[in-house]
């Protein structure tokens, strides 16, 4: 089994998915760049482990707050 948060989903998300600059996406998630690279790399270390070796992904609980469409 590969963990990976719910932040690092939303690192990918905004970066990978929908194309913002990682700058862009780390201001969005409230992180440092930093941070937010850490999260990417993690991320897309373990889901290519997993493709690779054909193991299921369980994304696990992170510490986020959700907001809906218009920011509330």
């Amino acid at each position: 089994m590969t963990y990976i948060t719910v932040e690092e989903i939303e690192a990918l998300r905004l970066v990978d998915f929908i194309g913002l600059s990682q700058e862009d996406a780390a201001e969005k998630m409230h992180v440092s760049r930093k941070t937010l690279w850490s999260d990417l790399q993690h991320a897309r270390k373990e889901i290519v482990g997993a493709l690779i070796n054909g193991a299921a992904i369980e994304i696990i609980d992170g510490n986020y707050v959700h907001y809906n469409e218009e920011g509330e």
